[in-house]
């Protein structure tokens, strides 16, 4: 008897599936932030949650995709940050929240996030063509600086203009606070999709043959400068996006909180979850987000808890969470409806299993 062959969900279908999941979600949660099921707080928390997957998915792509250990990610996000606050303030942003006409806050909303990515991205082309010529531990120190200088400019600017622009160590106050579940909710989607596209694609082919042997990749006409480059500035842009949501949310911005710790707690994101896995980097980035949260019951205890999981999880799952796994809806429905209607096919899998022990 001829074997039937497995069923495949068509492309299409796929999208339309994880469209509907991303929507029923999205309904989930805004129902439960009005009945009030999550409060004030912690849908604060949660605006945190999608900000820093933003960061971490983006800081993925430079290092678990592309194989490099750039350190300067805080600094494109302060620069995006910074693009975005002085951009709102400048325009009549505040009055129109005052009033609450979201409909003619968006335009303004959608300005900021484009000039805080292209912005970012302007600074990711200057450091990255520079900086990817290294490698390993000089890249990662060259790009350490570079976040280093740009909090230091954004500090003393002001003095060298002689007008004030950033506000210096005082900080960027009154920025109108635009940023809403709803909005970071769908600039985590976008994200996401843009980085899988991107990934599923011949230019994510490259990237990925880059990380596995940038040398090999070269030999076969991989133009591994560009490549690099391209997927340096992406990441870049994406961490300018999240920039502008963080002003968006705190109403203010102050240089300090853009020191290379915020680089490293960024990094410290995206290899508990698994290098080179965008599920990870998200389960990674909520996990930590919320952890010290949970934990202020034990306030005096919570940053040893904190460092301890983290020690305990490197120990006994040193690739992350994930390792490089990354999941898929539609294979989890694919392998369902062959388990369901094509018991044949399990069968012989189940006789090739017994047949190897």
């Amino acid at each position: 008897m001829k074997t039937r062959s497995k069923i495949r969900i068509p492309m299409p279908a796929r999208y339309v599936i994880n469209l509907a999941l991303v929507v029923g979600f999205y309904f989930l949660l805004t129902g439960l932030i009005s009945s009030g099921i999550i409060t004030n707080y912690w849908t604060g928390i949660l605006i945190t949650v999608g900000i820093n997957i933003i960061l971490a998915v983006s800081l993925n792509i430079a290092t678990g995709y592309l194989g490099q250990l750039p350190l300067g990610h805080a600094g494109f996000m302060a620069v995006g940050a910074y693009a975005g606050g002085i951009f709102m303030k400048a325009t009549p942003a505040a009055a129109l929240l005052k009033e609450g006409n979201t409909a003619a806050l968006i335009p303004y909303i959608l300005a900021a996030i484009v000039i805080s990515a292209v912005v970012a991205g302007i600074f990711g082309v200057i450091i990255g063509i520079p900086a990817l010529r290294l490698r390993g531990d000089y890249l990662a120190i060259i790009t350490l600086g570079f976040g280093e200088i740009i909090r230091v400019v954004l500090t003393n600017i002001d003095s060298v203009l002689g007008f004030d622009f950033t506000y210096g160590a005082a900080g960027l106050k009154r920025i109108p606070k635009f940023a809403s579940v709803t909005l970071v909710f769908i600039c985590v989607v976008l994200a996401c999709f843009f980085i899988h596209t991107m990934m599923k694609s011949k230019h994510g082919r490259a990237i990925l043959s880059i990380r596995d042997n940038e040398i090999a990749s070269e030999s076969v006409g991989v133009n591994t400068t560009y490549y690099k480059t391209m997927a340096f500035v992406f990441s870049a842009m994406l961490a300018g996006i999240a920039g502008c949501l963080y002003a968006g949310y705190l109403g203010s911005l102050y240089p300090s909180t853009f020191k290379f710790m915020k680089s490293i707690e960024i990094l410290v994101i995206v290899v508990l979850g698994g290098m080179g896995s965008m599920l990870g980097s998200i389960v990674s980035a909520t996990v930590l987000t919320v952890l010290p949260e949970l934990l202020r019951s034990v306030a005096d205890y919570r940053m040893v808890a904190y460092s301890l999981a983290l020690v305990v999880m490197m120990i006994f799952r040193p690739k992350g969470l994930f390792g490089s796994y990354d999941f898929s809806m539609s294979r989890v429905l694919e392998k369902a409806l062959n388990f369901v209607f094509r018991p044949e096919l399990r069968k012989g899998k189940e006789e090739a299993d017994n047949e190897q022990n």
